[in-house]
């Protein structure tokens, strides 16, 4: 438990370092590009922990305690003395251009990286499944349009969907289209048909009710056998006698199919005696097997403490390893980051109207959860998550809310437009109502987090 803490603090702050310093350091970049000084460029905020200083030009580069966001000060005749002869350095004294310039660069450098981190995947080739489907719900929507056991996704509105990863992207690009839903699936004879979900069905996904859930299927997966791979010492199987490599051929005199089936058994009757027969090594065996529990919310569920045999060449004909070339994963990298930045602006604008649930965000406890899971499955899925969480920095920063760079830029834009700046009392009361909203949906955040977890 304290080891999954760790490794998961581990990885949030890992997640946020990188992602702040490409943040800033657009904004250092292009700074430093058009001639304006900076000062200091700090990772985090509150007390500095390392710090080193540039001989040639004086930048000071910081590492500070709180983890939570980062900024880089240039130097302003605003917030300080400026020396005569540096006066041409100030940030204030640069146009409209190039000011814009420089806070949009944060934003921007966001969208590089997410481009550069989903480029490098589909060059190196993403494995995934096949969409089978494997179950269909009675009268549920898939049902009523026509979706089979054993259909395979092709395209959803002319997206290709060669794994359920690309079919997920595809829907969820889909769910803010009012029209109805196009599918093309192949069913298990090899002929195509088309499948129209009904208009604005994705409406309603939500943290608590997935596209799975909407639609009434659930993806196919090769069937895992009840065979007991590693046994856990000092737990219910071990005191039972359960060795690894047995197979589990009834419970209560129930015969077992699937590792699934098992599990579920295993999950209602906790603190209870089994009666199990196994095979082991070409010979049936009678055990008694006494279960043990744990809380899951609000109930208590059995657990044995043993793991699954894997075979290894169980999900053989269900995977697939998607290749893309240079110039085509850079289009479907564009693609990728476009289809997200907009599903996070319409959804937003749709929770702001009450069309959409809170429930939607996430705030800091669900990011930090989703930067374990990340990282343990792997480096790709890890940068994956990276891409996902830049692509929300950038579309966030870009809300014209003041204080963030969407912001500032409003104030440029109307300064282009007046021929002089915003006057510092409109600022400093567009400030004032930024820290209020942003402290706003930070306690949102904060109260769904605990909500979930509550649950």
């Amino acid at each position: 438990m304290i080891s999954s803490f760790l490794f998961t603090t581990a990885s949030f702050i890992i997640a946020l370092g990188i992602l702040i310093t490409v943040h800033e350091f657009g904004h250092f970049w292009v700074a430093k590009k058009l001639g304006v000084k900076v000062l200091r460029f700090s990772v985090g905020f509150g007390k500095p922990l390392l710090k080193y200083t540039e001989k040639r030009d004086g930048t000071e580069f910081v590492v500070a305690a709180i983890p939570l966001g980062g900024y880089v000060k240039m130097l302003d005749e605003r917030e300080g003395e400026v020396p005569p002869e540096e006066v041409h350095r100030a940030f204030n004294r640069q146009t409209v251009a190039v000011r814009s310039a420089i806070v949009a660069a944060g934003p921007l450098f966001n969208f590089m990286f997410a481009f550069f981190a989903y480029w490098a995947i589909f060059v190196s080739g993403e494995s995934g499944l096949r969409p089978l489907v494997g179950t269909v719900e009675p009268a549920s929507v898939a049902e009523v349009a026509g979706f089979k056991p054993d259909d395979e996704l092709l395209s959803i509105s002319d997206r290709a969907t060669p794994t359920w990863e690309k079919a997920l992207d595809a829907f969820l690009a889909e769910s803010l289209r009012e029209d109805e839903l196009k599918v093309l699936v192949k069913d298990s004879r090899g002929y195509e048909s088309t499948y129209l979900l009904p208009q604005g069905i994705l409406s309603e996904l939500s943290a608590e009710k997935n596209i799975f859930d909407l639609l009434g299927i659930s993806p196919k997966r090769p069937v895992v056998p009840p065979v007991i791979g590693e046994v856990l010492s000092g737990e219910a199987a071990d005191r039972a006698g359960l060795l690894s490599g047995d197979r589990i051929v009834s419970v209560d005199g129930e015969e077992v199919a699937s590792w699934a089936e098992w599990v579920g058994y295993i999950q209602k009757h906790p603190d209870q005696q089994l009666e199990l027969e196994i095979e082991r090594a070409g010979s049936f065996l009678a055990l008694p097997l006494i279960t043990s529990s744990r809380q899951q919310g609000e109930k208590k569920i059995g657990r044995i403490g043993a793991s699954v045999d894997m075979p290894e060449a169980l999900y053989e004909g269900y995977k697939r390893v998607v290749h893309y070339g240079p110039l085509e994963a850079a289009g479907e990298s564009v693609k990728k980051i476009a289809d997200l930045s907009w599903l996070m602006v319409k959804m937003m604008g749709r929770m702001l109207t009450g069309q959409a649930s809170v429930e939607n965000l996430s705030g800091p406890i669900s990011i930090a959860e989703s930067a374990g899971k990340s990282a343990s499955y792997g480096p790709i899925y890890f940068l994956k998550f990276l891409a996902i969480i830049s692509i929300s920095l950038g579309v966030l920063n870009l809300f014209p809310i003041p204080i963030l760079d969407g912001g500032h830029l409003l104030y440029f834009l109307i300064e282009a437009i007046k021929g002089s700046p915003v006057s510092e009392q409109v600022m400093i009361q567009g400030q004032k109502i930024g820290i209020v909203l942003l402290l706003s949906l930070m306690m949102v955040a904060f109260y769904v987090d605990i909500g979930r977890l509550l649950k």
